[in-house]
C-alpha cells in the first residue's frame, strides 16, 4: 500500500480515543453521582451546577460516543471543546500546564500533585483536527452520507428535464 492509502486512516485512531477518553469521563463523573459533580461544581463557583453537571455528564458521553460511531464529529466537536475549556479554566488552570506532576514515592508507589491544563490542550487540539478533517474513511457518517448522496440523485433522475 502506497502512504497515502494509510494517510487516509491517520484519524481513525486519534477519533477513538478521544471518544473512549470523554465516555470514561462521563461516566466516572454518573457512576460518583451527578449530585457529588455538582457539589463540586458549586464549590468552584459554577452557577447552575446542577444543570451543569449533567450537561458536562451528556456532552462527554453523547458526544464520545459520537466520536467513536464517527457521527456529527464536527457538531459533537462544538459542545465537547466548550467541556474542555470550561474544565481548563474553572479547574487545571492555576495549576499550569504539566498533567504529570510527580510529588514523590512511598511504599504504595508514586505520588502525584494536581493535574494541569496539558491534556485539555491536546484533546483540543485533537476536537480541531477532526473537526476540520472530518471523520476519516471508517465512520457512520459516510454511510449517512452515501445514503443523502444517493437519495439526492435518485430525486434528480426521477424529476422531468427541461
Amino acid at each position: 500500500m502506497q502512504r497515502s492509502n494509510f494517510a487516509r486512516y491517520a484519524s481513525l485512531p486519534l477519533r477513538l480515543l478521544v471518544g473512549y477518553g470523554f465516555i470514561e469521563h462521563g461516566f466516572a463523573k454518573l457512576s460518583r453521582g451527578p449530585d457529588a459533580f455538582a457539589s463540586i461544581l458549586q464549590q468552584l463557583g459554577v452557577p447552575l451546577p446542577h444543570l451543569a453537571a449533567w450537561l458536562t455528564i451528556s456532552t462527554e458521553i453523547l458526544g464520545g460516543l459520537a466520536m467513536l460511531l464517527g457521527v456529527l464529529v464536527f457538531w459533537a466537536s462544538i459542545p465537547m471543546a466548550v467541556v474542555l475549556l470550561g474544565a481548563m479554566i474553572s479547574v487545571h488552570l492555576p495549576y499550569g500546564f504539566s498533567s504529570v506532576k510527580l510529588v514523590g514515592i512511598s511504599a504504595s508507589g508514586a505520588r502525584f500533585g494536581p493535574v494541569g491544563y496539558e491534556i485539555d490542550l491536546l484533546y483540543l487540539a485533537a476536537l480541531l483536527m477532526l473537526a476540520v478533517q472530518g471523520p476519516g474513511p471508517i465512520a457512520l457518517d459516510n454511510v449517512l452520507q452515501g445514503r443523502r448522496i444517493r437519495s439526492a440523485s435518485s430525486e434528480k433522475e426521477g424529476s422531468p428535464h427541461p
